[in-house]
Formats: C-alpha cells, sequence, structure tokens
C-alpha cells in the first residue's frame, strides 16, 4: 500500500493513521497539569478521528457490501462506536481537569484506535482495494470532501490530474450501481424512490405537513391515522387563509409576507390543544437560486417527548 498515488481514499486513511499515531506520542508526552492547554489542543485534533470513521461507515462501507463483503459494516462499526463512547467518557474529564481519571480512560482510548488502525491495515484496506475497481476509488473520494478529514488541508484530488470543481451531492448526478432498478421511480436529491413509498413515508412520518405553495394555495397535507389538527380533502387548492381561524389568519399571513420577502426561514409556536402539547413550525422553501417556492406547516405532539428523562439506549417492548 506504500505506492498508492497521492489523494487515493486509502492512502488518505494511512496518512491519517499516521496522524493519530503522532498525537498519541505526543499527548503521552504532555504533562498536562503544566501544558493544559497544548493538551487539549492535541486531544481535540484527535477527536477528529471521527471523521476518519464517518467516511468509512458512509463511503468504503457501502462500496464492499456491493461487493458481498458486509462483515465492516457489521463489526468494525461496532468498534467505531466502542472508542465514540470513550471520547464521550474523555470530554468531561478533560474540561474538568479530572487528571487521574483522564490518563486512566486515555490509556483505553490510545488502546482501542491501535487495535482498530491495526485491523485497518493488515485487514480491512488490503481487502478493499483487492475489491473495489478504480470508477470505485474515484466515486469514493467525491462523496469523502462532503464528510471532511482530520486535516488542516485538503488532500490532493484524486486522480492528480484531475481536479474538477467541487459538486454537492445534491447537484450530483453521477450514476452509481444501485441494488436495484431505477424504472418508475423519481429521482430526488438524495436517493430513488416510488411514488407509492414516497406516499408510504410521508403518510407514517409522526408529523402533521401541509405544503402550501408559492401562490398561497395548499397543494399537499399528508394523511396519518392520528393527525393533530384534521384535514380533509376540501382544503387542496384552497388559499392558506381561509383553512385557519379568524383569529390566528393574521400570524399566518404576517409568516408569508416575511418568508417571501426573505427576511425570515422559520416560524415558531407551542400550544396546549385538547391536553396535549403541540410544536408548531413553519419553514420557508426556497429554489436553488433562493426563489420563494412555498411553505410547509410542521406539526407534532411532543407530550411524549418532553416528559423523557436520562437515557434509554436499550429496546424495550414490554
Amino acid at each position: 500500500m506504500n505506492d498508492l498515488p497521492e489523494g487515493h481514499p486509502v492512502k488518505v486513511y494511512l496518512e491519517e493513521n499516521q496522524l493519530v499515531r503522532g498525537l498519541i506520542t505526543s499527548i503521552n508526552s504532555i504533562n498536562i497539569v503544566t501544558n493544559n492547554v497544548e493538551f487539549k489542543e492535541k486531544f481535540a485534533r484527535l477527536c477528529l478521528v471521527e471523521k476518519h470513521f464517518a467516511r468509512k461507515e458512509n463511503q468504503l462501507f457501502p462500496y464492499l457490501e456491493q461487493y458481498g463483503w458486509t462483515s465492516p459494516s457489521q463489526n468494525m462499526w461496532a468498534f467505531h462506536d466502542d472508542i465514540r463512547a470513550i471520547i464521550k467518557l474523555a470530554r468531561p474529564l478533560v474540561n474538568n481537569g479530572e487528571t487521574e481519571s483522564l490518563m486512566i480512560v486515555l490509556q483505553n482510548l490510545f488502546g482501542n484506535l491501535e487495535h482498530i488502525m491495526q485491523v485497518e491495515e493488515q485487514r480491512l484496506f488490503p481487502n478493499a482495494l483487492q475489491l473495489l475497481q478504480e470508477d470505485d476509488w474515484m466515486e469514493m473520494r467525491d462523496g469523502d470532501e462532503e464528510i471532511g478529514w482530520m486535516f488542516d488541508e485538503e488532500p490532493a484530488s484524486y486522480p492528480a490530474h484531475e481536479k474538477d470543481e467541487y459538486v454537492h451531492p445534491s447537484m450530483d448526478t453521477k450514476k452509481r450501481k444501485l441494488p436495484f432498478s431505477l424504472e418508475g421511480r423519481l429521482d430526488l436529491e438524495q436517493g430513488h424512490m416510488l411514488p407509492e413509498q414516497i406516499n408510504w413515508l410521508l403518510k407514517f412520518m409522526p408529523v402533521d405537513i401541509t405544503y402550501v405553495d408559492e401562490n398561497d394555495i395548499v397543494i399537499f397535507y399528508n394523511r396519518g391515522d392520528n393527525r393533530v389538527f384534521p384535514r380533509s380533502a376540501g382544503i387542496i387548492g384552497r388559499e392558506v387563509k381561509f383553512c385557519h381561524p379568524p383569529k390566528s389568519v393574521d400570524q399566518v399571513l404576517m409568516i408569508l409576507r416575511e418568508f417571501k420577502a426573505g427576511r425570515r426561514d422559520e416560524a415558531e409556536f407551542w400550544i396546549t390543544f385538547k391536553g396535549q402539547f403541540i410544536h408548531i413550525r413553519y419553514f420557508a422553501i426556497r429554489d436553488d437560486e433562493g426563489a420563494y417556492k412555498g411553505v410547509i406547516e410542521v406539526s407534532q405532539d411532543v407530550t411524549h417527548i418532553r416528559g423523557l428523562e436520562g437515557q434509554q439506549r436499550l429496546l424495550d417492548w414490554e
């Protein structure tokens, strides 16, 4: 792997591993008490390993799955989460200056990082280089840019002689290998869905959604079984000011004016309604040029959410 060209995704992963090892060595040599500022800077830099993990999970692993190798997605991801948990444990110790406990946690972190880097270098990356095609690596490099790297400066482009202008994923039109047919599917900003899948998605969302177009006409609402506010098909094609009680019309019209003028993009309310605590938000919709294309109203019963305390990390269906 030493002869990989500059900018190749695997070479970048390896360079990040070198950076991680250098940071570990540097942190181990620092007197945390007398050099606390330097230590915090090094530790914050080490925490950027999250970007290394995120690229693997969202970029490398999906390509490996296309070639039938699912083990990294199922197993290595769990190691990532273990390291994330250790970093989460270390952060308050760093902030509170609890040096003795911090040193123990850091050594656990360093050991886990070294272990996963060895697995990457001895198994993951060599196998990936055998499985993936050159086009895969070129496509991957484009997506890596969206997530980022641990470095201050962007790595070399790949291939080195093809430095294309950055393309946001929403504007990316490259065709990639997919495990399903595109026939009958709508090409969305991210993904491809059948019309009935879009309908199911909207129907089963745990929120009420109403879409009013740029002409203030209601063109859509989702029809879930547990809507907060009742709707009927009669509102489709109706001017939105006729769809609200007279006492709230002025506020609705003011929101529309501010959205259209570009002075606001969001409005938020919360009320008690039939014993439920309801969160209501309005979001301006704009096209890629910033032109106003309407507003969506999103309402949700957050009574249960407001009552949550502590944490629940395990499934409890009883």
